[in-house]
């Protein structure tokens, strides 16, 4: 900002009337008497607490003693005369003030020679803030909605402050191409307007705010956020109510590993783990495990996932119901903690201790029925006590009992009459159903239950 100094002009010889002394009294205009100025109307009196000008078109003011007044606030304390007796206008001054911590403080006189006071004034394409009693204001103005630097100019976009709260020496948050320092001081944003951005106030101490298309975590003075933040108050065991923020205050969007929220890391498995952020920072959760249904699985990227209540994709086999009133499940498996997506296929797989072969369709599901001449439940291939030649297991299509023929590998017996170590004779047609035990026909019998998989909810 340009400051301007106060001129200094011949007052003597531009208020020069042509006449001097006593006789100056017998027209209207100045005269000079005892060293001070006066001026007399037209009717010989002298004027006071007024507003004349000279021969030289400046204006300048006769005080309440009708003498020229001179560096002095007049006409109410709107104006301001130099030296010289001319009112400023139009330009910068400073004056001295015993309130200001320097002593001076700053005013701007519009062209009619008025103090700007108590309202925005632009300025050399800037914005400044005058008090009620002019003086050009600096720091937080307006209920700390708006920040004018040093220099009185309004401030916009991103700004590095102090918090307009003198007891808050939080030197935690960081913002936009930050170096790290510990200053104590946090990241504000201001619109075009100047306006400081804040969350709305609706009791949330921290709260989302979009900015130039990119979501913030803004405290309640608009103190940008950086790291976890739980944006409902001070902690939560809800991993939705919580954001993680770069270090450069943006929201963190997609997959990133990291250690879980410091108020609720006691909850988790591991010290670190994965988590999935929507485009407004929001943490994918899902069910707790035994609870999920096919509706919960989450496709990202071409892989499919499965969240649990704690925002982490889950590994190992997991119990997935198939509709919404929890009558019918089965088995999907999501690889190892390194994997954690949905695999499909035949899988190799430790159930309970015991490596057992696992089929997954095309959907991921655990395959039931029979697949590639063996029988699956739920995904697990089903086999013969291996004391047992032949074991008949029952399987349900809705109201529909079929009983296949398995032999300890798991393979079904087709168009063939085979025998049990017991000596049972089991009759199976094509498809390996059973159609008779020992010559007797088998429907509507029911056998062995089939093994389900040993669910990993650990």
């Amino acid at each position: 900002m340009k400051r301007q100094g106060l001129a200094v002009f011949a007052f003597a010889a531009m208020m020069s009337l042509g006449v001097a002394g006593i006789h100056a009294l017998a027209a209207e205009g100045w005269a000079q008497e005892g060293g001070n100025w006066v001026y007399y109307n037209a009717s010989g009196s002298r004027v006071y607490n007024g507003w004349r000008t000279g021969n030289d078109g400046y204006w300048r003011y006769l005080d309440g003693n009708g003498v020229m007044a001179v560096n002095a606030w007049v006409d109410d304390d709107d104006y301001y005369v130099g030296s010289d007796g001319i009112m400023v206008a139009g330009r910068w001054l400073q004056v001295q003030d015993y309130n200001a911590p320097s002593g001076y403080a700053w005013y701007y006189f519009n062209q009619n020679g008025k103090s700007v006071k108590n309202k925005w004034e632009k300025i050399n394409n800037n914005w400044y803030h005058f008090s009620d009693t002019g003086t050009m204001e600096t720091g937080w103005i307006l209920d700390d909605m708006y920040y004018c630097d040093d220099g009185g100019i309004m401030l916009t976009g991103w700004q590095r402050l102090y918090s307009p709260d003198e007891n808050d020496h939080d030197d935690d948050d960081y913002g936009p191409d930050t170096d790290g320092d510990d200053d104590g001081k946090h990241w504000y944003y201001f619109s075009s307007s100047g306006k400081k951005v804040t969350p709305k106030d609706d009791g949330d101490e921290y709260r989302m705010k979009k900015i130039n298309g990119v979501y913030y975590c803004l405290a309640e003075d608009g103190a940008m956020q950086t790291g976890w933040t739980c944006v409902t108050g001070d902690n939560s065991e809800d991993i939705r109510d919580y954001r993680y923020m770069d270090s450069n205050g943006q929201v963190r969007v997609g997959w990133y590993s990291l250690e879980p929220p410091k108020d609720m890391q006691n909850s988790y498995e591991h010290d670190v783990e994965w988590f999935y952020f929507s485009s407004k920072g929001v943490p994918k959760v899902g069910p707790q495990k035994g609870s999920a249904r096919s509706s919960d699985l989450e496709k990202i990227n071409g892989n499919t996932y499965l969240f649990n209540e704690k925002g982490v994709p889950v590994y190992g086999l997991q119990k997935v119901f198939l509709d919404k009133d929890e009558s019918s499940y089965t088995a999907y498996y999501f690889g190892t903690r390194a994997q954690s997506s949905m695999l499909k296929g035949k899988h190799n797989i430790d159930d309970g201790g015991v490596m057992c072969q696992f089929y997954f369709s095309s959907t991921g599901r655990g395959y039931t029925g029979v697949y590639d001449g063996y029988l699956y439940y739920m995904g697990k291939l089903q086999k013969a006590d291996s004391g047992s030649k032949y074991q008949v297991f029952t399987i349900w299509e809705g109201d529909k009992a079929k009983n296949y023929v398995v032999n300890t590998s798991g393979r079904i017996a087709k168009n063939a009459t085979v025998k049990d170590r017991d000596g049972v004779k089991y009759k199976t047609n094509s498809g390996g159903v059973l159609i008779a035990e020992d010559d007797q026909q088998a429907d509507g019998r029911t056998y062995n239950t089939p093994v389900e998989p040993d669910w990993d909810y650990d």
